[in-house]
C-alpha cells in the first residue's frame, strides 16, 4: 500500500466571488499536501463555486463583500494552521514553487523566518508574461499566521509582516485575464478607488506630473523593464500600463471640473 505524504501545517486561505471557471485549478495545485483551505466566499455568489471549493474538502463561509483587504483579513481569522498561503481563484502553486514551500516548512526550524515572497507569472494574449512590469512581480503569500495581516490601500493590497522574509524562486503561476475585455474592464474600476483616496487625502490636480507618470510607466515598463522582449504583448502591456495610469489620475481632474451643460440655446 502506498504511503500517504504527510501534510504542511498551511492554511490555504481565499476570497472569492462566481470563480466555478477557475478555481478548481488553484485548488488542485494546494491539494494533498496542505493541511486545510478555507475560502470566504461573496454571500451572493449562486453558481459553482461552493461545490467545487467542497468537492477539494475545503471549508466555505458565506459574508457580504466589505473590499479586498478587509474580506482577505476577515479569511485569516478562519485559519487554524500555523502557517497561511494566500492565493487568489486565477493563481495556480507550480511544482517548484512547491517543492521549494515544503523544504522551507520541513527543513530546519528557522523562528527568524516569518515569511516568503516569490514571483508570480502571468499568462496573458497566449503566452508567459516575462519581463516588463509585469515580471518577476514578487508577492509575499506565505506567512506565520500570528505574524502577518493584510494591509495597503483599498486597490492594492499585501501583507505586512514582522520578522524575515524568505525569497523563493519558483513561480506563482497567474491566469487572471482570460481577455483583453476582461483587462481593459479592470481600469475604470481601479480608477474610482483611486479617486477615492487622492480625495480623502486632499490630493491637487496638476498636468505635467499627471502627463509625467504615465510616460515613465511606458519607458519603465518597455525600455528599462525590457518588456520589448515580450513581443506585441510587451508593447501592449505598457501602453496600457501608461493609459490606466493616465485615467487614474485624470479622474480627478474630471471630479474637480464637473459643472452643468450650458444651456443648448445659447449658441442658436
Amino acid at each position: 500500500m502506498a504511503l500517504r505524504m504527510p501534510t504542511l501545517p498551511i492554511s490555504v486561505c481565499l476570497v472569492s466571488g462566481a470563480e466555478e471557471q477557475r478555481i478548481a485549478r488553484c485548488l488542485q495545485s494546494v491539494t494533498g499536501w496542505t493541511r486545510e483551505i478555507v475560502v470566504v466566499l461573496n454571500e451572493e455568489v449562486r453558481d459553482g463555486t461552493e461545490s467545487i471549493i467542497g468537492g477539494f474538502g475545503g471549508r466555505v463561509i458565506r459574508h457580504p463583500w466589505r473590499g479586498f483587504r478587509e474580506q482577505k483579513n476577515l479569511v485569516l481569522s478562519y485559519a487554524t494552521q500555523p502557517w497561511v498561503l494566500s492565493l487568489d481563484a486565477d493563481e495556480v502553486v507550480s511544482p517548484a514553487l512547491r517543492r521549494e514551500i515544503e523544504n522551507l516548512l520541513g527543513g530546519s526550524d528557522r523562528p527568524d523566518i516569518v515569511a516568503a515572497r516569490f514571483p508570480r507569472l502571468t499568462w496573458f494574449m497566449g503566452r508567459w508574461i516575462t519581463h516588463g512590469d509585469w515580471y518577476p512581480d514578487h508577492v509575499l503569500r506565505l506567512f506565520r499566521r500570528e505574524k502577518g495581516r493584510w494591509g495597503g490601500s483599498p486597490e492594492h493590497t499585501h501583507v505586512e509582516v514582522t520578522g524575515g522574509v524568505k525569497t523563493l524562486c519558483g513561480n506563482l503561476l497567474h491566469y487572471s485575464n482570460p481577455s483583453i475585455n476582461s483587462y481593459v474592464q479592470k481600469i475604470p474600476y481601479y480608477a474610482d478607488l483611486y479617486l477615492q483616496r487622492q480625495l480623502a487625502d486632499g490630493v491637487q490636480w496638476r498636468p505635467l506630473p499627471v502627463i509625467g507618470r504615465a510616460a515613465w510607466r511606458f519607458f519603465r515598463a518597455y525600455f528599462l523593464k525590457r518588456g520589448f522582449l515580450d513581443g506585441y504583448a510587451g508593447f501592449f502591456l505598457a501602453a496600457s500600463t501608461a493609459y490606466a495610469a493616465l485615467v487614474r489620475h485624470t479622474k480627478l481632474y474630471e471630479h474637480l471640473n464637473q459643472r452643468p451643460p450650458p444651456d443648448s440655446t445659447a449658441c442658436s
